[in-house]
């Protein structure tokens, strides 16, 4: 069963963007991202006092684990939303966070002695590739301008939060350890909330469906997955799986709203997928 955790995720994670697309029409994007990390709060804890799960004994442990939330929630979804909010193509913004599997690649052998291989850097390079042509056609015109800044922004948290919890972190209680990396990431985006925004929200069906869904299958199943292959697995092998969401999310809104998927990008999700498994294939 654990063999297929990196296909679920990957599709689970795509979704996000789907999500994000029906819900952002009706709130404020990181109004839109503190409700969801209330109701995540609310229900984790009430899971894992029901469970009775094991709580980190050490106060360094709930120190790393914040931090790592807070990398990967406020920083990283918070820069995604408020770009696509403001306007930056989709494309364009899977473009730019879809550099991050090279510069965990860097920082894989910086930071946690992981050595890359020559196949994974041919990997990565390939899957970064096959990424540029499946968003080269949702890239957009004009000046794209400040809002690279959110999407830089969004890569560089993903990115250290991945290494972070590989190097600090990469055990603990998913019940326990979800409600502790939200908690920190719900203050912190309270507080950006206080300064950038009104908390705007219309609530209407499209915007709850779309709440509900990031609430119960992103940020409790896909999270789950992604903190289960980062205790597994190698940063650079993990990373690398992003290289698959843009292709995956592509497919969905084909599906979904219609939208083209040109022979480019079909060719390019064969390109990403073959880079992704340069990387991830056993020595």
């Amino acid at each position: 069963m654990q063999r297929f955790y990196p296909l679920l995720f990957v599709f689970l994670w795509s979704t996000g963007f789907i999500g994000a697309k029906f819900g952002l029409p009706y709130a404020e994007p990181l109004s839109f991202l503190l409700t969801r990390y209330g109701l995540v709060i609310s229900l984790m804890t009430a899971i894992a006092l029901a469970t009775r799960a094991p709580w980190p004994e050490r106060g360094r442990d709930w120190l790393h684990i914040g931090v790592s939330g807070v990398l990967v929630h406020a920083v990283y979804l918070g820069g995604v939303f408020v770009a696509i909010k403001h306007g930056l193509p989709a494309g364009v913004t899977a473009l730019v966070v879809g550099m991050q599997p090279l510069l965990t690649g860097f920082g894989a052998g910086w930071l946690l002695g992981e050595k890359v291989s020559a196949r994974q850097w041919g990997g990565l390079g390939l899957g970064f590739v096959g990424v540029s042509m499946v968003v080269s056609g949702k890239l957009g015109d004009g000046a794209l301008g400040p809002m690279l800044i959110p999407a830089v922004v969004a890569l560089l948290g993903i990115t250290a939060g991945t290494l972070y919890q590989k190097r600090f972190c990469p055990k603990f209680d998913l019940r326990t350890g979800s409600v502790i990396q939200f908690v920190p990431t719900a203050v912190v985006t309270a507080i950006a909330v206080v300064i950038f925004e009104d908390y705007q929200i219309e609530w209407n069906g499209q915007f709850i469906f779309a709440l509900g869904w990031l609430v119960l299958v992103l940020s409790l199943g896909a999270i789950s997955l992604l903190n289960l292959l980062i205790r597994s697995g190698s940063a650079v092998n993990v990373a690398a799986l992003f290289y698959l969401t843009p292709p995956t999310t592509a497919l969905i809104a084909y599906f979904i709203f219609g939208e083209n998927l040109s022979l480019t990008a079909a060719i390019g999700m064969l390109v990403a997928v073959s880079g992704v498994y340069l990387v991830a294939k056993p020595k």
